[in-house]
């Protein structure tokens, strides 16, 4: 499989670095993850001689249909298992199921999509085949199974029985468990719900069970029409970026999300309670892809000296990284209710959203530049966001939204406050 040379000029960075970044940039950011995957494949194939049989098929894959291998091979649970399998086989990481037998069900995968003739070997656990990107069969066993594939569909053999995966594998059939889509009218993309791949959203934590679609799709698909008609920059990230949603556990207050740089394209969120909501956690997070791309291609932060500061995002002091961290999703924020505020009848607390992240992601800029733990890369992104912010925050709001900022502002310092101690000003970091 090919593996293409990236290198991110400065005119994206910059324009990322300002809080969107455009269709080359974004295209360039997927490509490198691709490649990324791709390289993490073949080198747990070079390491593990029982894996190189399976790389040959998806190889072989690659060759008869380029676009079904790459759908696998990008998809967001194959670049995770990929990286955890690394690690483990460096000795710097355990996990179950990272082992190099997973790539058995890679190609298979890949070879279902491509309509390609094979046989390969895939391993069962927890009763599971899980076939990233198509779906699972139902084994009830562990050990290895064989998957056969050909123009008629493919079956999956195990001890004790059969399970035949359908030509149309996004089908329903006994023993065979599809993905299924949360949204198809992404443009030429699609996002999925994966509640079962063991690798969806490393660390696996607050998992839920298969989720009720009847409640998530009405709302993904309002919540696209939202960002389609009045934040068109974020749906046609979304659309190029994620490609599948893990669900969470509901938490006991407020809502939510996570993504991750092991499984680029994926979010994990709790079951979304309103469009808005929705909207603003798929830009949130489309943030947190972007930057963890970036951070693939250019360091923009130094070695952590174990330096901790106050996010006005967060309950807890966070390093540089991930104050940066933070910062870029919480640009991305700021952006979504300057734009949200406009909406007709949108609700008046978009003003006041506004006005409170647009003061918190500056302030985060003006510690992360007093920091010195950015690179020169770094400081020129941190840079170029504060540019961003400077005329956002002297936009105008109704006073009772800047009355509802201020003191939502004020409350959490407070809090922090209590449990670390005075928050020290940008101007004492230098």
């Amino acid at each position: 499989m090919s593996i293409g040379f990236h290198r991110l000029p400065a005119a994206h960075l910059g324009a990322l670095a300002a809080g969107g970044g455009g269709p080359e940039a974004i295209g360039l950011l997927c490509r490198s993850q691709y490649s990324k995957h791709v390289l993490l494949l073949r080198g747990i194939a070079i390491a593990s001689p029982a894996a190189a049989a399976a790389y040959d098929l998806l190889a072989r894959a690659q060759r008869h249909d380029a676009v079904a291998a790459a759908a696998v091979a990008r998809y967001p649970a194959v670049g995770a298992w990929a990286y955890r399998t690394t690690m483990a086989l460096r000795g710097d990481l355990r996990l179950p199921g990272a082992t190099p037998d997973g790539l058995g069900a890679v190609a298979a995968a890949a070879a279902i999509r491509a309509g390609l003739t094979a046989e390969i070997d895939v391993p069962a656990r927890d009763g599971l085949v899980v076939l990233p990107s198509l779906g699972a069969v139902l084994t009830h066993g562990t050990g290895m199974t064989t998957v056969r594939v050909s123009t008629d569909g493919a079956e999956v053999r195990y001890d004790g029985g059969c399970v035949a995966i359908p030509p149309d594998y996004r089908a329903k059939a006994p023993g065979w468990r599809p993905l299924r889509p949360l949204l198809t009218d992404v443009e030429t993309a699609e996002i999925m719900l994966d509640d079962a791949d063991p690798f969806r959203m490393p660390p696996a934590r607050d998992l839920a069970p298969a989720p009720d679609l009847s409640r998530w799709r009405p709302v993904f698909a309002q919540a696209w029409t939202l960002l389609r008609q009045y934040h068109a920059a974020v749906a046609a990230e979304v659309a190029a970026m994620i490609t599948a949603v893990v669900p969470l556990a509901r938490p006991s207050r407020g809502h939510a999300s996570s993504s991750s740089p092991e499984a680029f394209g994926a979010v994990a969120m709790a079951e979304p309670p309103d469009p808005v909501e929705l909207a603003l956690t798929l830009t949130h997070e489309a943030q947190h892809m972007k930057l963890s791309a970036v951070l693939d291609l250019v360091p923009l932060i130094g070695p952590d000296d174990g330096s901790r500061y106050y996010a006005p995002w967060r309950e807890d002091p966070r390093p540089a990284g991930g104050l940066l961290q933070g910062a870029y999703a919480f640009l991305g924020v700021t952006g979504f209710w300057r734009r949200q505020r406009q909406v007709p009848a949108a609700d008046p607390a978009a003003a006041a959203e506004f006005a409170r992240w647009r003061a918190a992601t500056a302030h985060g800029c003006r510690v992360l530049l007093a920091s010195g733990q950015l690179t020169g890369p770094g400081e020129r992104f941190v840079q170029a966001m504060a540019r961003t912010l400077r005329p956002w925050c002297a936009e105008p709001v109704p006073d009772k939204a800047q009355r509802m900022a201020d003191e939502a502002s004020e409350q959490h310092i407070a809090c922090w406050q209590a449990a670390y101690g005075p928050v020290p000003r940008p101007s004492d970091l230098r």
